[in-house]
């Protein structure tokens, strides 16, 4: 057994992830971002990443000692140290799956390994219905945490110009409709959009199509995003992958920032307030765009009512969380 309790950790083999560092921060754990970035992310090269990454992560929890080990998945070969971890010492540890781990497909043709990890684990922590049934499929145990409040830096205010600002929260992946979003973007000339994320995992060609009015930021500190966003008049936040939360628009909504996003039955349910929701093309992301921009006051006061019934449902599930680290092992 765990010779001393130290409460719990989330192990995250990326870069960076809000969400895993929100939840830690919540439960009174660490977050740590476990990510040998210099093996970079090529078939080729990829095992060493991820074996560099397990003994990092072993190391981590021996020091740490952790009661209870979070772990995010994708990639699902993180779960591997917590489980070793969990058989030596009689830790527990909970998987927190994101969409990715479900749909994307890179990890679809891994899902076997996922539901063996599921099974071993307290639980699987999973952001919607449909995931929630997955797991539950595999005889396993599944929790549902549509997300977290967030725990914003202290923003930076830009100076922005413009009648009208309007922030994209992008990460330049697959499922982003970002082509689709400049051909809608050079149809509103009137408003300034700015779309963060690190836009050199784009394709060249496709950012010689950005119009005039879109500024690129690039991958923002924290303090200039929150800036950012709290300086907009509204966020937009784009999927095609169904089932999949976005977790640029409950950070706008915890800001108070109403959002677009994308017209989907599990987004237009959890966003139900202080949203427009559009289907993906680009005559509707233009008019979904003017409906905001025509009733930003209105949707601005929905989406601080959103805000605070969100806060209420993650009093719920955070109680749920707690009594999972005190039973433990």
């Amino acid at each position: 057994m765990v010779s001393e309790s130290r409460g719990m950790v989330f192990i995250s083999w990326a870069p960076f992830c809000s969400r895993s560092d929100s939840i830690a921060f919540r439960l009174g754990g660490q977050s740590f971002m476990v990510y040998s970035a210099g093996f970079g992310s090529h078939y080729g090269t990829v095992l060493f990443k991820y074996l560099s990454q397990m003994v990092k992560t072993l190391r981590i929890l021996c020091r740490e000692r952790p009661r209870v080990v979070y772990v995010m998945t994708p990639p699902v070969f993180a779960c591997l140290p917590a489980w070793i971890y969990s058989r030596l010492t009689g830790a527990s540890f909970v998987i927190d799956a994101h969409t990715g781990a479900f749909l994307d497909p890179r990890w679809k043709p891994l899902l076997f390994i996922h539901k063996w990890f599921s099974r071993s684990a307290r639980t699987t922590i999973v952001t919607n219905e449909y995931m929630h049934g997955m797991v539950r499929e595999w005889d396993g145990v599944a929790t549902i945490v549509r997300d977290v409040p967030v725990c914003f830096a202290e923003p930076a205010p830009p100076k922005l110009d413009g009648a009208c600002n309007m922030t994209l929260v992008c990460t330049f992946t697959r499922d982003e409709p970002i082509e689709l979003f400049f051909q809608a973007a050079a149809r509103l000339p009137d408003i300034r959009f700015h779309v963060t994320g690190n836009y050199r995992r784009a394709d060249a060609r496709l950012l010689e199509t950005k119009p005039n009015n879109v500024r690129l930021t690039g991958f923002l500190p924290e303090a200039d995003y929150v800036g950012l966003l709290l300086a907009s008049d509204a966020v937009i936040s784009l999927t095609t992958l169904d089932h999949t939360m976005q977790r640029g628009a409950y950070e706008a909504v915890y800001l108070g920032r109403p959002v677009v996003t994308s017209n989907f039955d599990l987004l237009r349910r959890h966003f139900h307030k202080g949203a427009v929701h559009v289907d993906n093309t680009v005559e509707d992301v233009v008019a979904g765009v003017c409906r905001m921009r025509g009733n930003v006051g209105r949707f601005r006061a929905e989406a601080e009512e959103l805000r605070r019934e969100l806060l209420e449902a993650w009093g719920r599930v955070e109680a749920d969380l707690r009594r999972m680290e005190i039973g433990g092992a």
